[in-house]
């Protein structure tokens, strides 16, 4: 959410949707994030974006949370797996943990959150994944990407978090939107 910096008229804030990355693994993730020097670690809760930072007036909210709430009624709770590590290099520095399990239900999540009235057109393709180091130098990059290669985790994904910047900089959630059903489990 934090790599775009959209700023907001007055009246108006900037918000984001993303799956969250469960307890303990956020804070896990979080710390790994700050030891590679990332600024943003303190600032931006280990997540799977849906909607990038976007400015949205004071008077469309509720107008979003509407929408949002019927997005969450239509999708189920989905498996995740976040395993290895990827990178944007040399477009953008980043390495990101990957989504190993659930790409294809965050991009319809993402395409549903988007709908036809939220966001910006985006820059590149959609692509799911949780953001460990970015804008660090690049030995911290190579250190993020080989640190985390070998780790995994799997977890539910029973619901998605609009977040708002704080003027600090800091994302903070405003309300969760439970997705419709429990995960199923097994051969999914």
């Amino acid at each position: 959410m934090a790599a775009e910096r959209v700023e907001a008229d007055a009246g108006a804030s900037v918000i984001g949707v993303s799956i969250p990355v469960p307890e303990p693994h956020a804070t896990h993730l979080q710390a790994k994030r700050a030891s590679y020097g990332d600024p943003l670690a303190r600032l931006v809760p280990p997540h799977v974006t849906l909607l990038g930072p976007t400015a949205v007036d004071a008077d469309e909210r509720d107008s979003l949370v509407a929408h949002l709430e019927q997005v969450a009624a239509r999708v189920s709770a989905f498996p995740m797996v976040l395993r290895g590590t990827g990178t944007f290099r040399p477009v953008s520095d980043v390495v990101f943990v990957q989504v190993a399990r659930g790409i294809s239900e965050c991009e319809q999540l993402e395409r549903a959150v988007r709908g036809e009235r939220w966001g910006d057109p985006a820059a590149f393709p959609y692509h799911p994944h949780v953001t460990v180091a970015h804008d660090v130098p690049e030995d911290a990059l190579d250190t993020a990407f080989d640190d985390l290669a070998d780790w995994s985790v799997e977890f539910e994904v029973g619901g998605f978090h609009l977040y708002e910047r704080r003027q600090d900089g800091t994302w903070v959630p405003l309300r969760e939107f439970a997705l419709a059903a429990a995960a199923v489990t097994g051969g999914r």
